[in-house]
């Protein structure tokens, strides 16, 4: 018996946002180009946590708490009898607020009781008197409680100065690893890719803890720069991040860096094993001068060809010395200069106020960001380069990335004397050289380049190009995670482009109407089983056009299952008041119609686990709601096991049977006294809703159609692909089926794990497809493989087909005849052959959504 390789799993995590980082973007592509599954894991802006894919890339922005920043912030607060005396009822500043707005309202409160008593003559004097007293001591005792907060905080801060241990001095990296490290736990990867040197300790700990599991992790540090030579810009983080890659890079499988002398000076000072490997960040070379982008630097600037134009591109921050550029335009009269940024920080407003105040503004343009497969071509319209950097220990350490964007881009350049920057340009002769700093120098410089840019540009050449491309230096980084892991990935099943763009909010692309405004808007979810809410969306688009749509779906971080959808949801935060009122919002006031999924709930779960504890709030709301099931949820355990022999109950935990009893049973009296309309999507689950419309499993029939004749092995090929064994009965056919291997009659195939991808080409490599022996109906699996044209085995029982529901070409088996129904196909090949045709023809007719949208069509009305 055969199984199918499963491909390798890849987390490639950093501590940013992903978006402009292309190093991290470009390791994924290259990796799912590889054969590897690929998850790229990144930080949320926000509270939730997001999901979108690079092309089959998956793509996590992870939501991370500050729990632990604000705890250690809290106990610095409110160390010792002073601090305690100082902050005595105020433990923070919305504490302090508090106090203020109820102080002034205590004052208003005293002045209107002098005014009650202007009438009470003497004694209202008096009184009067009392009470301006007493207000004038209550503003004195309110000043000096804020003063002292005020400066029991202030000293606080002045106090707390590094101890050289990363969990005190940056406790927000213990954050970090609480979120990353859930969503790696979950994720099990084969090899974790931790980008940069926040990273380094979740993977690390993440490691270890799936080693504990008796899982195999190995994990790789990409140390994007030198760490003890950056400039962190306080204590604290210097501090914290020196200590974090002393304690956790020896423990690294392999270290990566981006140049031969950083590689050199992190073995020294470590003691590692061996020198790091070097994978410089470079363009795709592949992707340079497609012409598919009419997008450029020059363009961007509004300038026509014949205008000098120098460009920089790339992060922001004091030390790349841009001000130089800026500064030199005073004797530059007729030069421009590209800024090319994805957003502005305080740094480039320091720089168009220079511009401003020298006069020479109109010749600054800030340009914004393109994705990463098309730098080079924007850059290719200007005519020098710059990189401006100052003489500071990561500088002078290695290449930067923009150089080769550059070079890619055909650009001469102009840049500071830093170490390894002025070396390789002057060893190649591809640019000129200025002091750094030097602003009359970097003028020279500039006008030295512009007389020789054909010259400089002439000298780029195609030994350059190579060793400077991403194709030549993935190459490593490949062969490092198969030496890694011992794992060899699979080819990928169709090919990964390297222009791949990000997709926000689902992992492929839908294919149906999105949201807006039609007549009937219709919400579908939350459980999306088997993809189905997708294919009925997809269908619906097809069949109606006065239906636009949205898909929810639950999915817990890191899940194998690719399904499309418009909003995933964690599991673990459904029960959160967030999520409840961002699902309130998303749902009341913009559907029109609601497809609700496995009788859950759509709003959260503050109403309940079931879809009841939604209805009220949906139907005040105006809309139209409808009740769909697939199985479990509706299938009631207990009576199938009296109607079924080999009730796929009977295998399942006692505690399983109990939960989905009493889980059928409450679904079963929401369906009876709601009054609205219910689906089943399997013909068998009429037998436990009787009142229910069948709605067919919808599957894309011309993504699973497949030409290739079967039964012309002499060894057919049978696969079996249980999502969990006991609901298939897989242990109880297991015997037969791999019996008949054994004796080499068919080439029997066990696929499980696996995505979408890999099991379509599962199925159209296939002879035979063996469904399910426990249930009494056929599912998604045997959809799927008879619009394949595959014959499909599977157990129907009797009483789920009639009354106008079609019986399908599938040949029908029970666990007890399943080898001599095997056999008998095998005996007469022609006619399994013409079964595949018939199953082909019936999963159009019936499965493709036609009838499908249909039998939804009484309630999209």
């Amino acid at each position: 018996m055969s199984s199918p390789a499963a491909r390798p799993r890849l987390a490639v995590i950093v501590g940013n946002a992903i978006t402009g980082d292309s190093r991290v973007q470009k390791t994924a592509l290259a990796a799912a180009r590889d054969g590897w599954e690929v998850t790229l894991v990144g930080r949320a802006a926000g509270g939730e946590t997001e999901y979108s894919s690079f092309g089959p890339v998956r793509v996590i922005r992870v939501a991370v708490d500050d729990v632990m920043r604000k705890h250690a912030w809290v106990k610095r607060q409110r160390r010792g009898l002073r601090a305690r005396i100082t902050q005595w009822g105020l433990p923070d500043e919305r504490a302090l607020a508090r106090y203020r707005t109820a102080h002034r309202v205590w004052v208003r409160e005293q002045r209107a009781h002098i005014g009650w008593t202007y009438s009470a003559g003497a004694s209202g004097a008096l009184s009067r008197h009392t009470r301006r007293l007493w207000i004038r001591l209550g503003r004195h005792v309110h000043q000096a409680r804020v003063r002292a907060f005020r400066w029991e905080r202030r000293r606080s801060r002045r106090k707390h100065t590094p101890v050289g241990e990363w969990r005190r001095d940056m406790p927000e990296l213990i954050d970090l690893e609480l979120a990353f490290g859930a969503v790696l736990d979950d994720l099990r990867p084969h090899v974790i890719h931790a980008n940069d040197i926040t990273m380094i300790g979740v993977a690390a700990q993440s490691a270890a803890r799936l080693r504990s599991r008796g899982f195999t992790c190995r994990w790789l540090y990409d140390a994007h720069e030198y760490v003890r030579g950056a400039d962190w810009h306080t204590e604290l983080r210097t501090s914290a991040y020196h200590d974090l890659e002393r304690q956790f890079i020896g423990r690294a499988d392999a270290v990566v860096t981006v140049s031969p002398e950083i590689a050199e000076v992190l073995r020294r000072q470590y003691h590692l094993p061996s020198t790091p490997l070097v994978v410089r960040n470079t363009p795709i070379r592949e992707a340079v001068g497609r012409g598919e982008s009419s997008a450029s630097v020059r363009a961007a600037c509004g300038l026509g060809p014949d205008t000098p134009l120098l460009v920089y591109s790339g992060w922001m921050d004091r030390d790349r010395s841009v001000d130089t550029a800026v500064a030199s335009l005073t004797s530059l009269p007729h030069v421009h200069l590209a800024i090319v940024s994805g957003r502005k920080n305080a740094v480039l407003r320091e720089l168009l106020e220079l511009a401003e105040r020298i006069g020479v503004s109109d010749r600054v343009h800030v340009v914004p960001y393109v994705p990463q497969a098309d730098v080079a071509d924007y850059l290719s319209t200007a005519d020098l380069g710059l990189i401006c950097s100052k003489r500071l220990p990561n500088h002078e350490m290695s290449l930067p990335t923009k150089l080769a964007e550059y070079l890619h881009a055909g650009l001469a350049l102009v840049v500071s004397d830093v170490r390894t920057v002025a070396t390789y340009v002057n060893a190649h002769g591809v640019g000129e050289v200025f002091s750094s700093g030097d602003v009359p120098a970097f003028a020279a410089a500039v006008r030295r380049g512009l007389s020789r840019k054909k010259e400089l540009a002439e000298n780029i050449s195609e030994a350059i190009l190579k060793e400077l491309s991403w194709e030549y230096q993935c190459s490593i980084l490949l062969q490092l995670y198969r030496e890694l892991s011992g794992l060899t990935p699979p080819p990928p099943s169709s090919v990964v482009p390297w222009d791949a763009r990000e997709r926000m909010g689902s992992v492929t692309d839908g294919g149906w109407t999105p949201l807006r405004a039609t007549p009937i808007r219709l919400g579908l979810g939350p459980a999306n089983h088997s993809g189905q809410l997708a294919a009925f969306a997809q269908a619906i688009s097809r069949e109606r056009g006065d239906v636009s749509m949205e898909v929810v779906m639950l999915k817990r971080p890191g899940s194998p299952l690719d399904y499309p959808a418009d909003h995933y949801l964690d599991p673990a935060a459904f029960g959160r008041r967030e999520t409840q009122i961002a699902q309130i919002q998303r749902t009341l006031g913009r559907y029109t119609h609601l497809l609700a999924d496995a009788f859950l709930p759509i709003l959260g779960r503050l109403n309940g686990e079931h879809v009841d504890g939604d209805l009220p709030a949906l139907l005040r709301a105006g809309i139209k709601v409808a009740l769909l099931a697939h199985g479990s949820e509706v299938r009631h355990p207990l009576r199938h096991m009296e109607r079924h022999e080999h009730s796929l109950f009977h295998d399942a935990p006692e505690e399983v049977v109990r939960r989905l009893t009493a889980v059928t049973e409450h679904n079963h009296r929401i369906a009876r006294e709601c009054g609205l309309p219910v689906f089943v999507t399997t013909p068998d689950l009429l037998d436990d809703l009787p009142q229910a419309i069948w709605a067919p499993l919808v599957v894309d029939v011309n993504a699973w159609a497949c030409d290739a004749p079967v039964m012309r092995r002499s060894r057919p090929k049978v696969l079996h692909a249980p999502s969990k064994r006991w609901t298939k009965g897989t242990a109880r056919i297991l015997p037969a089926l791999t019996g008949l291997h054994e004796r080499g009659v068919i080439d029997f195939q066990l696929a499980e794990n696996v995505s979408w991808s890999q099991m379509r080409a599962l199925v159209r490599e296939a002879d035979i497809v063996v469904d399910q022996f426990a249930i009494g109906s056929y599912g998604t699996f045997a959809c799927e493989g008879m619009a394949a044209g595959k014959p499909v085995m599977a157990y129907l029982s009797e009483s789920a087909y009639g009354s106008g529901v079609p019986v399908p070409p599938i040949v029908n088996a029970t666990v007890d005849t399943i080898g001599p129904a095997m056999e008998r196909l095998l005996d007469d090949r022609d006619a399994t052959a013409r079964i595949g045709v018939e199953s082909a023809a019936f999963a159009r007719a019936y499965h493709d959504g036609t009838q499908t949208v249909r039998a939804l069509a009484g309630f999209l009305r």
